[in-house]
């Protein structure tokens, strides 16, 4: 009784289901897509370092031409501001919001265009106005028609023609660039003020920076001059002070160098003067050269993953796992060049493994063969969905494989070397189908022991008319049969539709895919098709796969 026996009854006692289904151990998550992230970059690894190379080479191109810029930088220290009177001396404090005000000083038209009018710089030829580029001009032309058109206003530039005169013009544009060459900021949380300017003459920056500090100390030192002067109490030594003072801070202004003698009355000290720049401060060549290289190989990674997302095309047999019931019966190599008849077997490592993988698809197709090989021999159809799968050659190729293991081979062929090379009514499968000569007329070409019979006729109207579901070509293969196996080189799927009606003629039918070719799409449309006219097929091959 089965009480007896503890084990089933156990089982059969348990309120929870048994788990029998074997546990997955695949490693998934963050570190499988790791894992395939650096299988494809280094399958990939060629392409993607030509995307990191072309961006360098571009970055390099776009550093160096652009123009080499020189910076400087002048500091000074805000103190408090001091006013004296007859009597004695008061200070201003000086806290954060001052030193802003200070900067907000520094930075002013007033004192900034007595900078550019002592240096002339309205004469330099980099602040005058420069040719717009053609990119800007189709940016900007349409968006100040558009504005003159709607508003009804005229465009800003002819506004200001209308206003000013054109040395006028000129000098306002050189005045507009040489304030947008000029920085002022606070370093830190302190109340030294450093003061750059930048050009792309090396002699430039230090003259601008250093002037930018006089004209500072100058502005500052007149105010508490007309403070002395208007004062009632005023003593003529204060007064001589500070127009010294002033005429220093004019002089160094003009010059474009610091004060030469001291100015005690400015609410600054300067404790840093711009010297001139020994290196260009921009463009970061190296930086620019970097960035390209990350950047060229980002946009070829993301390029690399677009293609292999929207790529249908059959690379390996995982591509087709979801798509097709069939196995893959084979992999061939490509050996380079022309394919044809293996005569040299073995004659190099690519061609090894050409004929290693010619002799497993043999291998292949006799288990699939249902019929024992003592009895019959076997009629193989390759059929490949276009003309560049190579079905052709790895016909003969096969063929080759075959007699060389002690089993004569009979191909009917579809290659173009031997299409329509010999005449009569019987020079084709085709011709045979609608000639009424004997069959046993037929004059096959033999080719280092292989008898070959091309499928199409080099008549064109008689592939028309030609109907291969004739009786007369069930014969010509059964006699062809007798004399060993039996390989046909079918018609390409996407032009006719004849390969359907010898394939159903064939005991085994094997779909040729051309590596990096043919589509997930048309595998899939090839074996509803050849199952539909009732081809056995048994598999499909990779044909001239690249390592």
């Amino acid at each position: 009784m089965t009480f007896d026996r503890p084990g089933p009854v156990e089982r059969a006692s348990r309120i929870w289901p048994i788990d029998n289904v074997a546990k997955d151990n695949r490693v998934d998550g963050p570190v499988m897509f790791l894992k395939l992230v650096f299988v494809i970059a280094w399958r990939y690894k060629l392409r993607l370092l030509a995307c990191m190379f072309s961006g360098v080479i571009a970055a390099a191109l776009y550093a160096h031409s652009l123009p080499r810029t020189y910076d400087a930088t002048a500091t000074i220290l805000l103190e408090p501001r001091q006013f004296a009177n007859a009597s004695s001396i008061l200070q201003q404090g000086l806290d954060l919001n001052s030193a802003e005000s200070e900067l907000q000083i520094i930075l002013s038209e007033r004192l900034l265009s007595a900078v550019f009018e002592s240096l002339k710089l309205y004469e330099s030829p980099e602040l005058a106005p420069q040719p717009v580029s053609l990119l800007k001009s189709a940016i900007t032309g349409p968006i100040e028609w558009v504005r003159s058109t709607f508003s009804g206003q005229p465009a800003e530039n002819n506004a200001t023609t209308l206003t000013q005169s054109p040395e006028e013009n000129l000098k306002r544009v050189a005045f507009a660039n040489f304030v947008e060459r000029v920085s002022a900021r606070r370093v830190g949380q302190s109340y030294v003020v450093a003061v750059g300017y930048w050009s792309t003459d090396p002699t430039q920056p230090a003259r601008v920076a250093n002037a930018i500090i006089s004209g500072y100390i100058l502005q500052s030192v007149t105010s508490k001059e007309q403070v002395a002067s208007a004062g009632t109490e005023t003593l003529q030594g204060r007064l001589d002070a500070l127009s010294a003072q002033i005429a220093t801070a004019t002089q160094a202004m003009k010059e474009g160098t610091l004060p030469k003698a001291a100015t005690p009355d400015a609410d600054a000290k300067i404790t840093g003067a711009a010297l001139p720049p020994l290196a260009p401060s921009s463009p970061k060549t190296s930086l620019i050269v970097a960035f390209g290289g990350v950047l060229g190989l980002f946009f070829g990674m993301a390029a690399l993953a677009m293609s292999i997302a929207f790529d249908r095309k059959v690379r390996s047999p995982k591509d087709l796992e979801t798509e097709t019931t069939m196995p893959c019966m084979a992999q061939i190599p490509e050996v380079g060049g022309r394919l044809q008849l293996a005569t040299r077997v073995g004659a190099g490592q690519r061609m090894r493994r050409h004929a290693a993988a010619i002799r497993d698809l043999r291998t292949l197709i006799d288990i699939s063969y249902t019929h024992k090989k003592a009895d019959k021999n076997a009629v193989i159809a390759l059929a490949g969905y276009s003309r560049d799968a190579g079905g052709s050659a790895l016909a003969l190729n096969l063929a080759d494989m075959l007699n060389r293991s002690g089993r004569p081979a009979t191909v009917f062929w579809c290659g173009e070397q031997t299409r329509g090379v010999s005449g009569g009514p019987l020079a084709s499968l085709a011709d045979a189908a609608i000639s009424e000569a004997d069959i046993a007329e037929i004059t096959f070409e033999q080719r280092d022991g292989i008898a070959i019979l091309p499928v199409l006729s080099r008549d064109a109207v008689t592939n028309i008319y030609s109907n291969f579901r004739h009786p007369r070509i069930r014969e010509i293969i059964e006699a062809a049969r007798q004399k060993g196996d039996v390989i046909i080189d079918l018609p390409e799927l996407d032009s006719s539709l004849d390969a359907l009606a010898l394939a159903s003629q064939a005991d085994v039918v094997v779909l040729v895919t051309r590596w990096g070719r043919t589509t997930r799409e048309a595998v899939k449309s090839a074996e509803q098709q050849l199952r539909r006219a009732g081809a056995n097929l048994v598999g499909y091959i990779i044909n001239r796969q690249r390592s």
